[in-house]
């Protein structure tokens, strides 16, 4: 991939994520930080979000990176409440 759009890299990674790393890792690896190669699919995973990103930078040094968490839909909660919209 030669252009690192943003949103092309996060879209790649979570197309690599569905189609070919979820079925893989997620029922064993809950929690855990996944850092995708989105040129080759290629990731590394930690329950340490610094270490699996350390990791993955050395192993792909200038591939463009997507990070997430293992089951969750974000890596990180910001805040302490949860926001419900009743309707």
């Amino acid at each position: 991939m030669s252009n690192h759009n943003p949103q092309e890299v996060v879209d790649r990674g979570v197309r690599f994520y569905e189609e070919a790393i979820r079925s893989r890792v997620e029922a064993s690896n809950l929690g855990k930080f996944l850092v995708i190669n989105t040129d080759t699919g290629e990731y590394e995973m930690d329950a340490d979000d610094v270490i699996a990103a350390k990791r993955a930078k050395l192993r792909f040094p200038t591939a463009p990176l997507f990070s997430m968490r293992v089951g969750h839909s974000a890596a990180y909660r910001l805040g302490s409440r949860q926001i419900v919209n009743e309707a």
